[in-house]
């Protein structure tokens, strides 16, 4: 499928195809979008946007040659980090046409992030769009497929419960801070990477009166970009242990598939704290936490797992209603491609109807009324045959083989007017 004869494709690394230390160097920062869409520009690429966020690094664009396509993204996206295209390119991803508004459908509506229905992600779809219109990249056939995208998003907001579980996530981790620590006013947090959730719960430990708050990363860029959006501060992992020394709670959600707080590490700490408790919370897969941590007196170590056994619903609840979410997505896919067919098939539709137009006035002869006459007779003709181009439209059975046909029996020249040929 193309988007009003526009192939749209999304390439792109995410968590589940990109190591995250890769995908972090990858990151592209507001600042640095200009650059990457230069790049596409002058590989062909008419219309693009850059998403990039703690799951994914993605450009949607309309790209001249499909075949080219990949190479010109890894270009873009490895350039800025010294990678050539051909190292990326093992770790994108690809959908073009329907499974390409499928994906943009499935991560506007947090379908596709490693917390599904988180609510960030919309916004940040939106950001990366008015960022894309700012630098006139953006057009029409990707703007269909995004406000398409937003519609959706919104419906499965309101028609399905799925954004509730990854707040109830955040709020039963917050109530279990608040029984270790009480008034956290005072209090010091650490967050160690910046997955959704860990976000998430930052955002709502700030709420509930936390100020102190540090966020650390692999990267320096990646953390400053985290903190800016939490109001906090930022290091690297070589600040870890001064960090850990301070933190009342700990948030960890990086996943580089090491322990990066060992039960060494944490004894050495609580001695340093007189043995004041530390509430430790392991978002990450692979763990960033030694299992022996738990083990520790006054380090309160809890998982995903843990926190969904104290939420209402839990999981098997969070996947009915994803699963409700997905169907809406199916559907709006099918309606946006139905729509596009139809809209598509318009030209021609009036192309026929010009033809049969011109061809009865020709045959009414001279004169004001007799040229009305015609056009009436032709429009009523036309009318069923009209309506029944359009069902077959949107049924996907409006192909070329129907309109050489079309061609033949009206004595139209020429195939339809989207046939580049």
């Amino acid at each position: 499928m193309t988007a009003g004869n526009a192939p749209i494709s999304v390439i792109g690394v995410s968590h589940r195809t990109c190591p995250d230390s890769l995908r972090e160097r990858l990151y592209v920062d507001d600042s640095e979008v200009a650059a990457v869409i230069g790049t596409l520009r002058i590989r062909g690429v008419r219309e693009a946007i850059v998403l990039s966020t703690c799951d994914r690094v993605e450009v949607t664009a309309v790209f001249r040659d499909g075949d080219l396509a990949p190479m010109t993204v890894a270009t873009a996206l490895g350039g800025p980090i010294g990678l050539r295209g051909e190292q990326l390119i093992p770790y994108l991803y690809r959908h073009d046409g329907n499974d390409a508004v499928r994906h943009v459908f499935r991560v506007a509506s947090a379908l596709d992030s490693q917390i599904v229905g988180e609510p960030q992600v919309l916004g940040q779809v939106k950001a990366a769009q008015r960022l894309s219109k700012d630098l006139n990249a953006d057009g029409p056939a990707i703007d269909r497929i995004l406000q398409a995208a937003y519609a959706i998003a919104k419906r499965v907001r309101t028609e399905t419960r799925i954004g509730e579980g990854a707040v109830s996530l955040a709020t039963a981790a917050v109530a279990r801070v608040h029984d270790l620590h009480g008034d956290l006013d005072g209090r010091t947090a650490l967050v160690i990477g910046g997955d959704e959730l860990s976000l998430m719960i930052a955002r709502q430990l700030r709420a509930a009166g936390l100020r102190d708050l540090t966020v650390l990363d692999l990267f320096r860029k990646r953390a400053a970009v985290t903190a800016a959006e939490l109001e906090a501060h930022h290091g690297s992992l070589d600040d870890l242990a001064a960090a850990l020394d301070r933190a009342d709670v700990v948030i960890a959600g990086l996943g580089i598939g090491r322990y990066l707080i060992t039960a060494e590490m944490m004894q050495a700490v609580l001695r340093r704290r007189r043995r004041r408790p530390v509430f430790l919370l392991d978002l990450a897969v692979p763990g960033d936490i030694e299992p022996a941590v738990h083990r520790l007196d006054e380090a309160y170590v809890y998982d995903v797992a843990d926190l969904e056994r104290v939420t209402h619903e839990g999981r098997a609840g969070r996947e009915a209603e994803a699963a409700k979410a997905e169907a809406l997505v199916e559907s709006a896919v099918v309606g946006f491609d139905h729509l596009l067919s139809v809209r598509d098939a318009g030209p021609d539709i009036a192309r026929l109807r010009a033809h049969v137009e011109a061809q009865a006035l020709a045959a009414a002869g001279d004169g004001p009324e007799a040229a009305a006459i015609a056009r009436r007779i032709a429009g009523r003709l036309l009318h069923a045959p009209s309506e029944a181009l359009r069902h077959r439209a949107a049924a996907g059975q409006l192909d070329d083989d129907v309109w050489a046909l079309i061609n033949e029996v009206f004595g139209m020249d020429g195939g339809p007017k989207g046939d580049d040929t």
